[in-house]
């Protein structure tokens, strides 16, 4: 359903919801979005007490049995995970979507109003290019991209928060000058959010945060080992997990196949969280 053809009070909820989400940056002190990979993710996320949710492409590929970041997992497939959560939740959803799905202006366009027809009321767009061998896009045109973007949402009738990101450490590139001088571009341009995934230290976290003026998201636990109350004392708004979760679970499961496959034994549900207690944290709340 596209955004102009849902009814008023679906509008007004989506209007609600993106004020929220753009408060939670503004207003309301730092906080932590978690990120789901389908419906039962979200909704126990939400009844644990989180004020926001975010998308995960690779949560998504891993649970789709398909790789990240390889053009496998498609636009449809991304929309329709995030409808899902978007539906099954009360909270603000941002939704990745990784480098907006498009090479043309229009494509991207089309992407972010995409998004924004699924209810979600964030996005991210980023500069990573899909080739391997030359990662992040030239500077001219990350910063292009994401004005294309900042075009598409600024014509949104309700409240989209942008997050654009810088994904050099993430890739290996370890420049801290050329990430702050593209999350500044990327600002400028018009991002409400900055991030940039895999900063290695306390040192980089701060220089980052002293840099700009707009908030900025970091992924805990990749590049460094800071816990969220340090990344807020730097000066962070916004604390995101990716694909943490999802590979905290599936490490979980690994290590009990393993278990079951060479010693036939079940240890591993003394770690396991009891059936009533899932379906406790499922009905919570509905």
């Amino acid at each position: 359903m596209k955004n102009n053809e849902k009814t008023p009070a679906l509008q007004h909820s989506q209007y609600k919801k993106g004020e929220i989400f753009s408060r939670l940056h503004t207003h309301d002190g730092p906080f932590i979005m978690p990120n789901p990979w389908d419906r039962g993710t979200a909704i126990i996320m939400e009844n644990t007490g989180f004020k926001a949710l975010g998308t995960t492409s690779a949560g998504l590929a891993f649970s789709l049995g398909k790789s990240d970041r390889s053009t496998a997992v498609t636009l449809q497939e991304t929309l329709d995970n995030a409808q899902s959560i978007v539906d099954i939740t009360s909270l603000p959803v941002s939704v990745d979507l990784e480098d907006g799905f498009g090479k043309t202006s229009d494509e991207i366009m089309q992407t972010m109003r995409a998004a924004a027809d699924t209810g979600a009321v964030g996005g991210s767009i980023e500069d990573y290019s899909g080739d391997r061998q030359n990662p992040i896009r030239d500077f001219a045109i990350s910063v292009e991209r994401v004005e294309i973007a900042v075009e598409a949402v600024r014509q949104m009738n309700f409240p989209f928060t942008l997050t654009a990101r810088a994904e050099n450490y993430l890739y290996g590139i370890y420049d801290l000058k050329d990430t702050i001088a593209r999350l500044k571009a990327y600002a400028k341009a018009g991002a409400d959010v900055l991030y940039a995934p895999a900063l290695p230290d306390a040192e980089s976290i701060k220089a980052v945060c002293l840099a700009v003026d707009s908030p900025v998201n970091v992924l805990l636990g990749a590049g460094n080992r800071l816990s969220a109350a340090e990344l807020f004392a730097l000066g962070v708004t916004r604390v995101s997990l990716g694909s943490a979760l999802s590979r905290a679970a599936l490490g979980s499961l690994i290590s009990a196949l393993q278990e079951l496959k060479q010693h036939g034994s079940c240890e591993f549900l003394t770690s396991a969280v009891g059936y009533f207690d899932v379906d406790t944290l499922l009905m919570k709340g509905t």
